[in-house]
């Protein structure tokens, strides 16, 4: 076996970045799609129940469509990332995969916070999974702001960095939503909702069009 020089191992991993992204359109799909399997209401009612089994099952519809957003948004997200990386190394498939891995499971909390919403330990696993789930996500940028090597010759390292405040703002909103449901699950819900506002002080996605300057910084 040849020892390869310290300076020339081998930093990157065959695996290009579509053939992931690929992957990883898949594994968003399921997950949006295994959502839908929980809203169910029971085989055989008279007619008189049903209207109060389609209004049992209004909590698991709504926790429905919220996580759908929330993968909806990663999904989108996720394909503004890819366009900014040309070349793959390990920690970049790392975070990858823990992010896929993370995103197959988010049925299990959507499950959760459904059939046990006001309780804290539902709001607190849900919240702690987005916030889990945007930290890696961030940690992706943070790694092409490192290793500009990965990244796309027309990538914006002022794009990054505002990617990765806009990342760290949305882990603090869910990250602090979880003592805040010790005290109220109902006002930790609410909580989330700062998330809109952190769009709104970094609304351009990264990779967009910026000034040469801010291009070569």
């Amino acid at each position: 076996m040849t020892n390869h020089p310290t300076g020339l191992r081998r930093r990157h991993v065959s695996v290009g970045p579509e053939r992931l992204l690929a992957l990883g359109d898949a594994v968003f799909s399921i997950a949006m799609t295994l959502l839908a399997l929980d809203i169910t209401v029971p085989d055989g009612l008279p007619e008189t129940e049903v209207a109060d089994a389609v209004a049992d099952a209004v909590p698991t519809m709504g926790a429905y469509l919220l996580s759908f957003a929330v993968i909806g948004t990663l999904w989108l997200v996720q394909h503004g990332l890819f366009r900014l990386i040309a070349t793959l190394d390990r920690w970049l498939l790392f975070l990858y995969f823990a992010l896929l891995a993370l995103v197959a499971a988010l049925p299990f909390p959507t499950r959760l916070i459904s059939e046990y919403g006001e309780t804290v330990t539902a709001t607190a696993c849900y919240a702690a999974a987005i916030a889990l789930a945007v930290s890696l996500m961030c940690g992706m940028y943070v790694r092409l702001l490192v290793n500009p090597a990965a990244a796309a010759p027309h990538t914006s390292r002022t794009a990054l960095k505002g990617e990765i405040r806009h990342g760290v703002l949305l882990v603090l909103v869910f990250a602090t939503s979880v003592p805040v449901a010790f005290y109220s699950p109902t006002l930790a819900k609410y909580w989330w909702l700062l998330a809109i506002g952190t769009r709104l002080l970094y609304g351009r996605p990264a990779g967009t069009s910026r000034a040469p300057a801010d291009a070569a910084e």
